[in-house]
């Protein structure tokens, strides 16, 4: 008897384990912006960080999902422009695509991650209002006004 308790509650945490989702404070520290990352740095240009950054841009409530894609986004816009954040650096697969893709950032997609960011921020941002309900809500805010200032600061910047 002791013996089938303890499996059927093995089975349950191993059950309850592989459904849970990955959440953290940075930038790639949950499903959606990791499985966005895993797509994103497949593709040979900029569209698709492009597409998520309008759909964040977007009239109307910003779902979580569509948050962190845009999250993700940026912090790959900051790196292709050559500023790749502390989160970025430690991610290969950002250096990576970097790398082999030599992505170009125009002036219009600097703007258009600094415009998405402000809405992640916003009120009418579903991200936000879940992080607003953690502890660690002044954590995540803060790493997402970090990357937010170092994308207008060099989206700011004249070319030579």
């Amino acid at each position: 008897m002791i013996r089938r308790l303890l499996l059927a509650t093995g089975l349950l945490v191993l059950s309850l384990s592989a459904t849970a989702g990955t959440w953290g404070t940075g930038s790639f520290d949950n499903d959606d912006a990791a499985d966005f990352l895993l797509d994103a740095t497949k593709q040979a240009d900029v569209q698709q960080l492009r597409s998520a950054l309008e759909r964040a841009t977007s009239e109307g409530f910003l779902e979580a999902p569509d948050g962190a894609y845009a999250i993700a986004s940026a912090e790959m816009v900051a790196a292709a422009m050559g500023k790749p954040t502390a989160e970025a650096s430690k991610n290969a697969e950002v250096g990576d695509w970097v790398v082999r893709v030599h992505p170009k950032v125009d002036p219009s997609l600097a703007a258009e991650a600094v415009r998405a960011l402000d809405r992640v921020l916003g009120d009418e941002s579903e991200l936000r209002q879940v992080w607003a309900e953690s502890e660690e809500y002044d954590a995540w805010r803060g790493g997402v006004i970090a990357l937010r200032d170092r994308i207008a600061a060099l989206g700011s910047r004249s070319p030579k």
